[in-house]
């Protein structure tokens, strides 16, 4: 059975227009399609505004759906299995209520469901901050007396304090210093195996996501736009937007070659017809404008919406 499946989901946001009873859609999320298997990490790139985080907050059920469905196990998100998806938010500063101590942050998921006798819950406590690599020392401090990597290392114990199947990372170095950003996606690697956890990664650095995942989804103005399995990328990426990701980010061992790209992105208010991509596609054509571009399949499960498409060497349309 899958653990997580998103079907058709839709969000969107209503806010102020011009007059006093006018008001415009914000198109955060469009028709997104997404399965989780057991154990499996997905990565979720894409840049700012993208649609990233929406995502990651319907898949925690923070972000109720305006249409469409998540289900875990086979059930609706809402009928209690929210307990078994935990989240990592992007800023440890901001997640974390600065005024109680770090034994007390952790602890405060088995307060609320009532898990175990007080002492099992000390005891859960103990052995989440061993899990994460937080010294006993550090029970009774604050978040403030702590440093990023700290903080974060918190955030991530209380997001497994109810043993979830699945955690979700969004952007979880993405606030921290670069010389601790490489122990967080160590920790949660090592994490992944130790407890056998499925991960929805979000971030829009598309080489931390092939190091961390086992699919990559591309998101782009809300549409998921490519799904491809992570070893196949860049080499056998398809659609030209994330090809255009990988060369951004250049890598040693897999070297692209660069695609600009023009102009700016398009508001989320009012999205161009046909392919979201065309007015920065250096492929697009006319018939881009057209309508939306069918759901076109690889070999290996890869999917991607385009007519025009990368085609990797040796391989024919």
């Amino acid at each position: 059975m899958n653990l997580l499946e998103v079907d058709g989901v839709h969000v969107v946001h209503k806010i102020r227009g011009r007059g006093l009873f006018g008001h415009r859609n914000v198109y955060a999320l469009t028709d997104a399609h997404l399965v989780v298997h057991p154990g499996e990490t997905i990565g979720v790139v894409g840049e700012s505004g993208c649609g990233k985080s929406t995502l990651a907050k319907v898949i925690v059920g923070l972000q109720r759906p305006t249409a469409g469905s998540v289900r875990f196990r086979g059930k609706p998100l809402e009928s209690g299995s929210g307990r078994e998806v935990g989240m990592v938010f992007q800023d440890p500063a901001t997640a974390l209520n600065r005024r109680l101590a770090v034994a007390r942050i952790i602890r405060d998921p088995l307060d609320v469901h009532r898990v175990g006798t007080p002492a099992e819950r000390d005891d859960r406590v103990r052995e989440l901050m061993s899990l994460v690599g937080l010294p006993p020392s550090v029970a009774d401090a604050v978040p403030g007396q702590l440093s990023g990597g700290q903080r974060q290392r918190v955030a991530i114990a209380r997001a497994l304090a109810l043993r979830p199947a699945l955690l979700v990372a969004d952007e979880p170095t993405s606030a921290l210093d670069v010389s601790v950003r490489a122990q967080i996606l160590n920790l949660l690697l090592d994490l992944r195996e130790q407890l056998e956890l499925a991960m929805v990664f979000v971030s829009h650095d598309i080489q931390t996501v092939k190091k961390m995942s086992d699919r990559i989804v591309t998101m782009y103005l809300g549409r998921i736009v490519e799904e491809a399995p992570a070893p196949e990328l860049p080499e056998a990426a398809r659609h030209p937007y994330t090809r255009a990701l990988f060369s951004a980010t250049p890598s040693l061992l897999h070297p692209v070659e660069p695609i600009v790209l023009t102009g700016p992105v398009p508001s989320a208010t009012n999205p161009p017809s046909g392919c979201p991509f065309r007015t920065r596609c250096p492929k697009a054509t006319g018939e881009c404008a057209a309508e939306l571009p069918p759901l076109s399949v690889a070999d290996g499960g890869h999917t991607y919406r385009c007519i025009h498409p990368e085609i990797p060497t040796g391989v024919t349309a």
